[in-house]
């Protein structure tokens, strides 16, 4: 047995190392381990052949002053000293069965619950699809919700043999799983809202939500590019609750760069003065800083006014993800000025793909898909499914989620990925949904 005050030397010089800021815990290890009843820190570091400032390095509790082995509790087990078994690791080829992990909050107890179950339920009806056309899907699934130690689900079994894992929903649970995924070669499809780094250094992982300064950029350059020969009008629709000021901040500074003349105004100002701010030659397109209905339906009233009074003017707008959720209430609005919504998503209920899944989803479950969200969680599911199973069981581990590696036409969520330098994949995926008087086209960047 160690000696009590060598080890209490090695905790403190290690409290030491972890308050200066100079070690962080590791994500690259093999093993997670569950601690048992007559098990000591010396005990375990020997059994898997590494030093014990190694494991309290991967484990940077331990660390804390006062710290004290208990049954139950569950360590990382870093990858030094021996190395991983052949077992822990995935040979990079394509798999005539692609093994499938779900970790996310399936249960009915709240709607993070409720949503995920839906999600799940769309994944399933693709899983139903893919078996039928001849692939080889086995999917297990693990209840995950927030007050979960994700590192307990990770020593279930099966857990290691996963080929894809998807998950987690909380940003809290990312990092476990992240370095789960990085020691036994798993691909890990995040597929909701995060805020965790992760991505930035773990090649395994595809991260499908797009962080919202990289979207607000992305959004404000494809419109000075789409609309350099229009003329952009701000209108100022006196929200303080609303964001959109982020967006329209960031598009002004893309418009000075580009030396692109705009004009502002407000959406209280006098008929006269808001009709100034229209151009007479060039088309117009218009811009507000929110993305509420009633402030929406407030200037399609006043642009009903304007051109009511002027109409030769060529007016078109420019709205926000949210616009989508008001398209069956503003659809005749929108095609007549010309709307665009940039968006990640956007499904067309009567289109023949959608009726179908919609039909699908009602006879396996026996209920309606939820009404409130858009994007609808079980197509997110279904999409998700379809798109990754595919791309894995043809190109296996080097599958990476470019254009060029998939052939699959969404129903309502398109993914195509680029890899951050030293870290894995970010979806890139950015259109915009464009109402005309004849049709609704998605044009996809």
């Amino acid at each position: 047995m160690m000696n009590k005050h060598l080890f209490s030397f090695i905790v403190s010089a290690l409290c030491l190392i972890f308050s200066s800021g100079l070690m962080a815990q590791t994500t690259n290890w093999r093993e997670v381990y569950k601690v048992k009843k007559k098990d000591t820190i010396y005990g375990i570091a020997n059994q898997f052949g590494i030093s014990i400032p190694d494991l309290v390095k991967a484990n940077p509790e331990m660390a804390k002053e006062g710290y004290t082995l208990k049954k139950g509790d569950i360590l990382y087990i870093p990858n030094v000293g021996e190395k991983p078994k052949a077992s822990q690791t995935k040979q990079v080829t394509q798999s005539s069965v692609v093994k499938v992990g779900i970790m996310l909050p399936l249960h009915n107890n709240d709607g993070d619950g409720l949503r995920m179950v839906e999600y799940y339920r769309g994944f399933l009806l693709a899983v139903d699809q893919l078996k039928q056309e001849g692939l080889s899907v086995d999917v297990k699934s693990w209840n995950v919700p927030q007050d979960a130690d994700i590192r307990n689900i990770l020593l279930q079994e099966g857990a290691k043999e996963c080929n894809i894992i998807f998950g987690p929903l909380y940003t809290k649970q990312v990092s476990a799983l992240s370095g789960f995924c990085k020691t036994y070669n798993i691909k890990l499809v995040i597929p909701f809202s995060i805020e965790s780094s992760e991505v930035n250094s773990n090649s395994q992982i595809f991260q499908i939500y797009q962080p919202s300064a990289r979207v607000l950029q992305t959004t404000a350059e494809v419109f000075v590019n789409r609309f350099k020969n229009f003329h952009p009008i701000l209108i100022d629709c006196n929200d303080p609750s609303t964001a959109k000021g982020e967006f329209t901040k960031e598009l002004r500074k893309q418009l000075d760069k580009n030396n692109i003349v705009y004009s502002l105004t407000n959406i209280n100002s006098p008929s006269e003065s808001f009709a100034k701010a229209f151009d007479r030659v060039r088309p117009n397109i218009v811009i507000l800083n929110a993305s509420s209905s009633p402030k929406l339906n407030e200037v399609f009233t006043k642009l009903d006014f304007l051109t009511s009074t002027n109409p030769n003017l060529k007016i078109s707008m420019f709205g926000h993800t949210e616009w989508l959720m008001y398209e069956k209430y503003d659809i005749k609005n929108f095609k007549k000025y010309d709307v665009y919504i940039p968006s990640t998503y956007y499904y067309n209920p009567t289109s023949e793909r959608f009726i179908t899944f919609n039909k699908a989803y009602k006879s396996w479950f026996h209920t309606d898909m939820m009404q409130q969200y858009i994007p609808r969680f079980a197509i997110t599911g279904f999409d998700h499914a379809e798109y990754f199973l595919r791309g894995y069981r043809k190109f296996g581990q080097n599958f990476i989620g470019s254009p060029a590696q998939s052939t699959y036409q969404p129903i309502q969520t398109p993914l195509h990925f680029g890899r951050i330098p030293g870290g894995g994949m970010i979806n890139q995926n950015f259109q915009l949904i464009h109402y005309t008087d004849s049709k609704i086209e998605t044009i996809v960047y």
